[in-house]
C-alpha cells in the first residue's frame, strides 16, 4: 500500500477537512489538533463530499452537511440516519510536518 506525502500539517484548519486524491481515491482529510484522519470522501447515502461537512472534534465525527448522517473519523461507521453503510478509513499520520495517507 503506499503512503502518499499530501500537504504539511499546517495547510490543514484545526478542526476542518479538505479532499484530497491520493493514487486515485478521493480522500477527506481531517485535522484536530494535531492529529488527522482520512476517510472515504464521499457520503454513503448519496455521494454527498464530506469536506464540506461539520467536524466535532470531541466526538471524532463528520456529519453529512446534506441530510445530516454522522460518521466515526476513526471506524468509519454510521452514528446517525440515513446513512447505514460505513465509509472507509484509511491510515494518516504526521511525519516532521507532513502528513502522509496509507491507501490501498
Amino acid at each position: 500500500m503506499p503512503e502518499v506525502t499530501i500537504c504539511r500539517l499546517d495547510e490543514l484548519t484545526d478542526g476542518g477537512a479538505q479532499e484530497f486524491s491520493v493514487e486515485g481515491t478521493q480522500v477527506c482529510v481531517v485535522r484536530i489538533d494535531t492529529d488527522v484522519h482520512a476517510v472515504g470522501a464521499l457520503c454513503t447515502h448519496q455521494d454527498v463530499p464530506l469536506a464540506e461537512g461539520e467536524i466535532d472534534v470531541d466526538t471524532c465525527h463528520i456529519e453529512c452537511w446534506k441530510h445530516g448522517s454522522s460518521f466515526s473519523l476513526l471506524t468509519g461507521s454510521p452514528d446517525s440516519l440515513p446513512a447505514t453503510r460505513p465509509v472507509a478509513v484509511y491510515a494518516a499520520r504526521v511525519d516532521a510536518g507532513n502528513v502522509v495517507v496509507t491507501v490501498p
